[in-house]
Parts: structure tokens; C-alpha cells; sequence
């Protein structure tokens, strides 16, 4: 069990402990620059590296002091550890959010329809492995293990509010849809180390994937699905980042597509001010924030 921390290292004391290699600044013929660290920070230093096979993500026991550099007296790979040491994760536990879930589901999800779209992804063991470690982006909005499902959770309770509230017509796709919006981040996504995206998240994106995904769901069980649910719960997937500048194909054209894009961006928001305020004393400015246009006073 990991117990000394990037926190604890002092001035003029050597420690033994595992870090994830975070980020490679430079490599040489036998030695690597990096950036190594845990879930309370991260520090440069220089590993030995004679085969070259040291990697972002990978895990070392290393031993050192701290001097004016962190001075590496030995350090190897290990295979066994709790990635959670290393990877910041949603703060609630995962299996309550999932049961939140669960709950809406079963109050919401009525129609032979909706029941099977949802049952083909939520009882796949596993696509939920993928969907409760994955993550809602690389840094723009809940950019933590669990963060997925926590952002999903949220846009769910939201889409239900909208949808009752203004009384739209087809209330359990615009439910379903908002639990469904962002399942390409499944695969889009890499979070079992430091965050990034997949070849194919980069190649394709998340909208494009998640509509993929509809599609294989969709051809398992052709005769379920009638013709007008298939394109309203596509067009949620499509739609549902509101603007082509924002990476949406086509701006929302229908009451569930507007109710998902707007409980998703609403979600999305209010995670971003919650990070950019983190530890900042109140009646003060923030940074410049690019995803709000400008500062927030907090």
C-alpha cells in the first residue's frame, strides 16, 4: 500500500515510494526526463532508462532525495498498485451514483423501446466496467475517474426536469438519450493512466463513436426499434453539443434534443465553475476561463 505521498517529500529527506510516470519532458541515449507524481502533485526528475521501455502511465518504486532536484537513487517498474493513488476519482462512491441511476431508470423507462436500448448497454458487464472508471473529458469537465457517470447521473436529473416541467412529447427518449449522450467517451477516451484520448477517440470523437454504438444496439435487435425512435435518439447523440462550433454535426431540431443538449451543457458549467473555484477564497476573481469566456467572481 502506497504511504508516502509527493506532499510528504521534505528538503534533505529520501523516501521510498511508487509514482506514476505523469509526463515525458525529454529522452536521451540511456536516461528520460519526467514528470512523476501521485493524486498531490507531481515532480521532475531524471530516470535511467539504458532500454528505453519507460512510458507515460507506468508505475515505479523509486527511491530519492530531495535536494535541489529530487536526486533518483534507483527506480523499477511495478505492476501491482491502486491506479486510484494516482488518478484523481469522483468523490462520491461510484456504486451510489450507479444506483441513482438505476433509480431514474426504472421510474422513467416504460416503453418495450427504451427498456431494450438501455438493458443492451447497463446490463453488458462489460461496457458498465468501461462506463463507471471512465471520465467526462481530459480537462474541460469532470476530469476524474467516476466522472462519466457522475456527469451522466446529472444530465439524467436534469433531462427528467425539463422534460416534465415543459411537458414534451417524448419524454422517455429525451431521458434515455441524456443517459446514453456521451457513451462514446467509453472508448474515445484513455483513463487508466494519465488522461488522454484513444486513437480512435482522436480519429473519430465521441459523437461520431456513440452513434456507432447506437447503430450495433439498433442491428441486434432490428425488430424492436421503430423507425421514428431510432432517428430521435440518433439525433440526441448528434445534437446534443448545441452548436456545429462546438462540435455538434447539427443544432438541436427537436424538443429532446434541446432538452439533452441543455441539460448537458448546464451540467457541464456548473463542474467547470465547482473546478476554477476550487480553493479560492471568496469575493475573488478567478482566471481567465476559456469555457466561460472570460473571469468569475466567486
Amino acid at each position: 500500500m502506497k504511504s508516502v505521498f509527493i506532499k510528504d517529500i521534505a528538503p534533505g529527506k529520501t523516501i521510498e515510494s511508487t509514482f506514476m510516470i505523469k509526463k515525458i519532458v525529454s529522452k536521451g541515449e540511456t536516461s528520460i526526463t519526467a514528470y512523476v507524481g501521485d493524486i498531490t502533485g507531481d515532480i521532475k526528475v531524471t530516470l535511467l532508462d539504458v532500454k528505453q521501455k519507460l512510458k507515460v502511465g507506468d508505475v515505479l518504486n523509486i527511491k530519492g532525495t530531495q535536494g535541489n532536484f529530487f536526486d533518483v537513487q534507483s527506480a523499477n517498474r511495478v505492476d501491482s498498485y491502486d491506479i486510484y493513488d494516482y488518478i484523481p476519482k469522483v468523490q462520491r462512491p461510484i456504486e451510489d451514483i450507479m444506483k441513482d441511476i438505476e433509480d431514474i431508470s426504472k421510474e422513467e423507462f416504460l416503453s418495450r423501446e427504451t427498456k431494450a436500448l438501455d438493458d443492451y448497454f447497463f446490463k453488458n458487464e462489460k461496457f458498465l466496467d468501461k462506463f463507471k472508471r471512465g471520465i467526462g473529458g481530459v480537462s474541460q469537465h469532470h476530469n476524474y475517474l467516476g466522472g462519466l457517470a457522475e456527469h451522466t447521473l446529472n444530465v439524467m436529473y436534469l433531462a427528467r426536469v425539463f422534460a416534465h416541467r415543459y411537458d414534451i412529447r417524448n419524454k422517455e427518449i429525451a431521458i434515455l438519450a441524456a443517459k446514453l449522450h456521451d457513451i462514446g467517451k467509453t472508448e474515445e477516451l484513455y483513463y487508466d493512466g494519465p488522461f488522454s484520448y484513444t486513437l480512435r477517440g482522436d480519429m473519430e470523437g465521441h459523437i461520431v463513436i456513440g452513434v456507432s454504438m447506437l447503430e450495433e444496439a439498433f442491428n441486434a435487435d432490428p425488430k424492436c426499434y421503430s423507425e421514428d425512435f431510432k432517428t430521435r435518439m440518433k439525433a440526441c447523440i448528434i445534437q446534443h453539443h448545441g452548436k456545429q462550433e462546438y462540435g455538434s454535426p447539427k443544432s438541436p431540431n427537436t424538443q429532446e434534443a434541446y432538452v439533452v443538449h441543455l441539460a448537458d451543457y448546464t451540467d457541464a458549467i456548473f463542474n467547470k465553475l465547482d473546478i476554477i473555484t476550487k480553493d479560492l477564497e471568496p469575493n475573488t476573481w478567478t482566471a481567465y476561463e476559456r469555457r466561460i469566456e472570460g473571469r468569475l467572481y466567486f
